[in-house]
């Protein structure tokens, strides 16, 4: 299969340094932004090499360009701490393939932007958490992932997505939308909505760290879901991280929050029934336990103390999200049934109830390891 979308995926790929003579491609349906392609080169030996070819998605990155020079740098910072370390370079993170003039980025006469990576191979990624052990190599492979970022200058970075996760710049995104509620949705979700405005306080309260220097610019991946990890198939291991579009300066608080907010919740993100409802802190500890073995020599005590207040805030956040998208009549996150951002929106909530009952235990958790 070469061919897609008025394009010839064998056409574009001539354009990298890919080894051989090309095989065959391999549309790639998991991702939901970028449009994927494994591709199969064969040298003359015999020998065949994989790679990944990517379709960048200009409606929602706006400006590839700085996101793969950020793309870029990081990559090649960790690659060479990797090589230092003794570690494998070409399975612990992702490598580019430049294209034949030597670039990151080739940019097809209909505007379309595309780069490519070696395909790691012997490993995937999970939708979902099968059990504990592999959330705790999750949280060792982002640990890692910030360990080995944790000298990079992140202000160096292009900021791709501004105020990401500027939390009191999205709590007033949502007040804006109550106040205009252009489809009269307010009225229905009072109680939501009195639920975020109750925790206002909470939600300028690291940005306003950082703005202060108390917390440092990190590099962060901001989008720290489980199935960003690669899994090893033979060890069980995590090994890499990818999806590396949200690279951006920020805190590394929102990567590890936002993965608890994910990954330790016990029900799908718009599960209906609340009662499914809550943060697993078997999970929580697996995941924290894996994140500081590999990146608690890197980050400063008040980084520490904040930890389990960033997994309440980034779940916070993502619901005042969906509850603002809900109001505005599901104009960002796609939605499959009328009400379906509503439900996300309630187990976020749910999940912030719960963490508060549960903050204590979560830093007791975090000081003992």
């Amino acid at each position: 299969m070469g061919e897609n979308r008025g394009f010839s995926v064998e056409e574009i790929s001539k354009n990298f340094q890919f080894k051989g003579e090309f095989q065959r491609c391999e549309p790639n349906l998991l991702g939901h932004i970028n449009d994927t392609y494994a591709v199969c080169y064969s040298e003359g030996s015999g020998r065949n090499h994989k790679y990944i070819l990517q379709r960048i998605n200009h409606d929602v990155f706006k400006e590839p360009i700085k996101l793969m020079e950020n793309i870029s740098g990081v990559t090649r910072h960790m690659r060479e701490k990797i090589i230092r370390a003794g570690g494998d370079p070409m399975r612990e993170t992702l490598n580019l393939i430049p294209t034949i003039d030597g670039g990151n980025l080739f940019i097809s006469e209909d505007g379309d932007h595309w780069r490519a990576y070696h395909l790691v191979c012997g490993a995937r990624s999970y939708q979902q958490v099968e059990k504990p052990e592999h959330f705790y190599e999750a949280g060792k492979a982002f640990g890692k992932f910030q360990g080995l970022l944790s000298d990079y200058p992140a202000e160096n970075l292009h900021e791709t997505i501004p105020n990401f996760h500027d939390t009191r710049m999205r709590f007033d995104a949502l007040v804006e939308a109550v106040e205009t509620d252009p489809l009269n949705r307010a009225k229905d979700v009072k109680e939501e909505i009195e639920f975020v405005y109750k925790r206002v306080d909470d939600t300028p309260i690291l940005t306003d760290l950082l703005k202060k220097g108390d917390l440092p610019l990190r590099v962060t991946h901001n989008d720290t879901k489980f199935n960003n990890v690669l899994i090893d198939d033979k060890t069980g291991k995590g090994i890499c991280v990818v999806d590396l579009d949200t690279v951006m300066p920020g805190l590394s608080l929102y990567d590890f929050g936002d993965s608890i907010r994910f990954g330790a919740s016990t029900a799908e993100e718009d599960e209906q029934d609340l009662s499914k409802v809550w943060m697993d802190m078997g999970l929580y500890k697996a995941f924290t336990r894996g994140y500081l073995e590999m990146a608690g020599d890197s980050l400063t005590k008040l980084e520490l103390e904040y930890m389990p207040f960033s997994a309440k805030l980034m779940t916070l956040e993502c619901g005042m999200r969906f509850l603002g998208d809900h109001i505005n009549g599901d104009t960002y996150f796609r939605i499959h049934r009328p009400g379906q951002n509503l439900d996300r929106a309630h187990t976020q909530f749910k999940l912030v109830a719960d963490m508060e009952t549960k903050l204590e235990e979560m830093a007791k958790v975090v000081a003992k390891i």
